[in-house]
């Protein structure tokens, strides 16, 4: 009568439980990437404001009233129309509250894009200046969201643009 042959000492007793925890170290890493990338971004002490209606930051500068007779606007200088890899001449202009800082942020709507942050230098009170650059998507149109973001002695204070840009065709 055969013996019962028995599995090698070499193999695998549980091939599920090492499936399981490859899909568990997986998912940590990502939930951890998500919450570096919230961190890094330190948006939860901004004061948001909403952008005025309508806004088209293809044609011109956007604005946004920060209240009590205060407004922040964005301009981007871009010749026709926002697009990917090109510089970005941005300004910002801040009245009536005083700015130590401000930057410009963009940020993919519905798409993690990381980050891209672009620190702008202060021309003339409360007009600062930099330059920026929307990064590639594989998408044909890329819904976008500008976040600007001025510190001020009192605190940050922020508001959000959106924007579309499309993927030029060779």
């Amino acid at each position: 009568m055969p013996s019962p042959s028995l599995p090698d000492a070499g193999e695998s007793r549980f091939p599920r439980l090492r499936l399981m925890m490859l899909a568990t170290l997986l998912t940590l890493s990502v939930a951890l990437w998500y919450l570096a990338a919230h961190l890094l971004r330190g948006e939860s002490d901004v004061d948001w404001h909403l952008a005025s209606r309508p806004c088209d930051l293809h044609q011109a500068a956007c604005r946004a009233s920060l209240g009590d007779g205060r407004s922040l606007s964005l301009g981007i200088d871009a010749p026709g129309a926002i697009r990917a890899l090109e510089l970005l001449p941005l300004t910002v202009q801040v009245e009536g509250v005083e700015v130590l800082s401000a930057s410009v942020e963009f940020v993919g709507r519905g798409m993690d894009m990381g980050l891209h942050r672009f620190p702008l230098s202060e021309q003339d009170s409360g007009r600062f200046e930099g330059v920026g650059q929307v990064p590639i998507c594989t998408e044909s149109v890329m819904p976008w969201q500008a976040r600007v973001v001025v510190e001020t002695p009192q605190g940050r204070l922020g508001s959000r643009f959106d924007f579309t840009v499309e993927r030029s065709v060779p």
